[in-house]
């Protein structure tokens, strides 16, 4: 049996731009380290935090796909923004491909599985797989929910547009040091860790839910990306908005639900015990 990646290269080949926007953000990366200064490395951890803990973890995923938790519409619409800065697509592909994860997780139809080999898992479901980042008329039939807002269907047809802007931002205000390092590097960074979360936690850590899948709690791979690697619990309970359901499981993202909580932003939030095998709605 061919795995995706043979079937895949074999059906439509390489796909051509794709894999050179991400050749040229890497260089973009490597470069950024003989350009190193303070100022560029506290612009890059605070841009990542936003791109990729507000803009992932708490909207893309815990938000938009999973509807974990409710906040004000024009919070669902700053933090999808936030997502578009990693380059991962717009919010519309992005909830469509992990519903289909969530439903196919490592069995057939499942777009990024380990199964069918850890680097397809991590990189080659993104340079060899089917490129729908602006197919929205498809994507949509699985997150219908976001194709209602129009703000969400121009994003998901424009994602690349913040990050132009940003780039221009970034150059302006520190040149080619502050492009490269809070743009390239912070975006290739962001890139892998949340790759990690298809590829590592469907190999390393421990399984404290027996799901139907190989997924696994992985704590590097949860500090990397906000609370996203203790995905054996996520996958247990899909809805919930805390991921790190033990006292020593650190989850930044569940931390700041809590905030907005606490400040009535945050309501509808969902919670999984660590004790249960169902989630329970926490009252807001």
């Amino acid at each position: 049996m061919h795995t995706n990646l043979e079937y895949y290269a074999k059906r439509q080949g390489m796909n051509t731009f794709t894999t050179l926007i991400l050749v040229l953000l890497h260089i973009g990366a490597v470069a950024a380290l003989f350009f190193f200064s303070w100022k560029c490395l506290i612009v890059s951890v605070v841009m990542y935090y936003i791109a990729t803990g507000l803009g992932i973890s708490m909207g893309y995923h815990r938000l938009h796909t999973h509807r974990s938790y409710k906040v004000p519409l024009w919070m669902e619409h700053f933090f999808a923004l936030c997502g578009a800065l990693t380059l991962e697509g717009g919010p519309i592909f992005w909830v469509a491909t992990h519903r289909i994860h969530h439903q196919n997780s490592d069995q057939p139809g499942d777009p990024h599985s380990p199964r069918d080999g850890s680097w397809w898992s991590h990189i080659g479901w993104i340079l060899f797989g089917e490129t729908n980042h602006n197919n929205t008329r498809l994507m949509s039939k699985y997150a219908p929910d976001l194709a209602k807002d129009p703000f969400y269907v121009w994003l998901n047809n424009y994602h690349w547009v913040p990050n132009v802007v940003l780039a221009v931002i970034l150059y302006v205000a520190g040149g080619l040091p502050l492009f490269l390092w809070a743009g390239c590097l912070r975006i290739v960074f962001g890139l892998h860790a949340t790759w990690l979360v298809n590829s590592a936690t469907h190999m390393w850590g421990a399984r404290r839910f027996a799901t139907r899948d190989d997924s696994r709690n992985n704590w590097w791979v949860a500090l990397m990306t906000f609370g996203e690697g203790w995905h054996n619990n996520h996958h247990a309970h899909p809805t919930s908005a805390r991921h790190g359901l033990a006292w020593y499981e650190f989850d930044p993202s569940w931390l700041l639900i809590k905030v907005l909580k606490a400040f009535g932003v945050a309501k509808a939030i969902q919670v999984a015990s660590v004790h249960s095998r169902h989630s329970e709605k926490q009252a807001a």
